[in-house]
């Protein structure tokens, strides 16, 4: 009896989820749902996500500059606008879904919309462009297929916490222009006392002394509320300070590929390796690097800092930066060596000609990219995971992506500034499509420096 009391008063497996329903609406119980059964669902969709999109973009630079014609500059910016505009549209997707449709319905939404924009890319530039489409299709289907075995989080009665956050900018942007005064009397009379804490961020602050703009009744931002926005705001430092990172990462795409279809891509058997190809370097490196640092590195670090992740999440991101670094000035030697190999056989001026020099120097800056997003990428992921409240946690993540679309923007913008600077598409240019006569070793001279400052 005892014992069969004992396992009455057990917790049973069986528990429902706080706040978690199943597909049905259902309390969600631990047993059936979540945990890894649904994760290689969403894992899978990933991988066949992850190969559509890198599948469009590692060549999309050679379409622009083969088919379509268009100069190393201009192609490269357009590659550059195309990649940062997916990367910056994610921070509507984590509005929406955190605000309205939930992680789940944006997912479904959103990937439809991916599979219609691969297909009508699909009509234009053939049948190898609609593998990409179909392993979206997959991907969609393969995340469709955990549906049963997914929780989904149960919204509380309340307004959705961009909003909130939204409204206490948009309240303090207003205050701005009352008189001092008034803001105090008018904080009093509400019975609004100074928060500790608050004073970090004016415009923040300035949300709690007045009524809502929108609200019956004039409610005023709550504490909540002002400290959710200056978790916010506590992000832009870093934000604004790693955009660099994706002026960098910009570049794998671009500018690396375009050295490598200048260069000896033969191997033993007479195979030609694909320029693009080079790229999945950085994925190996990176599947390669992660077990290592989470299992000799992390550990290392922890016995000589005492840190329980062994390094702080802004030290990771500060030696992916060093790495970044590192890899430009390798690219700027290789760039120099096949300039100068060019130069010694006559073939400035023949655009066309395979430079005698094997595409495989390029591997050591693929190399040290990969080594670097261990660092930097994953640094950042944790930093902007961590440091939001958990209701913005997609909106976090998408301030993370955000940092290279944007930088992918600064670099087609500064590409585009400096061609034309320096001769447009001849002459003395930087970019000049004879990648021969072209100086991109001054360009990547020019972002290791802007990654030290």
């Amino acid at each position: 009896m005892a014992m069969a009391d004992g396992a009455s008063q057990a917790p049973s497996v069986e528990a429902a989820v706080h706040l978690s329903i199943d597909y049905k609406g259902r309390p969600a119980k631990r047993s059936g749902t979540g945990g890894w059964r649904s994760a290689y669902f969403i894992i899978g969709a990933e991988v066949l996500e992850r190969f559509a999109f890198y599948g469009i973009g590692t060549n999309l630079v050679n379409y622009l500059t083969g088919p379509l014609g268009q100069s190393t500059a201009v192609a490269a910016a357009n590659v550059n606008a195309w990649s940062g505009t997916g990367t910056i549209v994610t921070l509507v997707g984590a509005f929406v879904a955190d605000s309205y449709l939930g992680q789940y319905r944006t997912i479904v939404i959103t990937s439809l919309l991916y599979i219609m924009g691969l297909c009508l890319d699909n009509l234009s530039w053939g049948l190898g462009f609609g593998i990409p489409s179909t392993a979206m299709v997959a991907s969609l289907l393969s995340f469709l297929l955990g549906t049963k075995t997914y929780r989904y989080i149960i919204k509380e009665d309340e307004k959705s916490p961009a909003a909130r956050i939204g409204k206490v900018f948009i309240e303090a942007i207003g205050n701005r222009r009352k008189s001092s005064s008034l803001k105090a009397n008018e904080g009093l009379a509400q019975g609004i006392l100074p928060q500790q804490g608050s004073h970090q961020f004016k415009v923040s602050q300035q949300g709690l002394a007045y009524p809502s703009l929108f609200e019956e009744g004039g409610n005023p931002c709550t504490t909540k509320d002002v400290e959710e926005s200056k978790a916010i705001l506590r992000l832009f430092p870093i934000w604004s300070t790693c955009l660099v990172y994706g002026i960098v990462q910009a570049q794998s795409s671009t500018l690396f590929t375009n050295q490598g279809n200048t260069m000896d891509r033969s191997t033993v058997s007479g195979f030609n390796v694909p320029a693009a190809s080079l790229q999945s370097i950085i994925s190996i490196t990176i599947v390669i690097c992660i077990p290592i640092y989470d299992c000799l590195f992390v550990p290392t670090a922890r016995a000589l800092t005492g840190k329980p992740s062994g390094i702080t999440m802004l030290q990771r991101i500060g030696i992916g930066g060093f790495l970044y670094a590192v890899s430009m000035v390798t690219s700027t030697l290789v760039e120099m060596k096949r300039l100068k190999t060019a130069q010694d056989h006559g073939l400035i001026d023949m655009p066309n000609a395979v430079v005698p020099m094997s595409v495989w120097w390029l591997v050591p800056q693929y190399v040290l990219f990969g080594l670097a997003d261990v660092f930097a990428v994953g640094g950042l992921q944790e930093f902007f995971y961590d440091q939001v409240p958990s209701e913005l946690r997609s909106v976090g993540l998408s301030l993370y992506l955000s940092i290279y679309g944007v930088g992918s923007f600064l670099s087609g913008f500064l590409i585009s500034v400096i061609a034309k600077a320096t001769g447009g598409d001849g002459g003395s240019s930087w970019f000049n499509s004879n990648l021969n006569r072209a100086h991109l070793d001054y360009f990547y001279w020019l972002l290791a420096g802007l990654i030290a400052v």
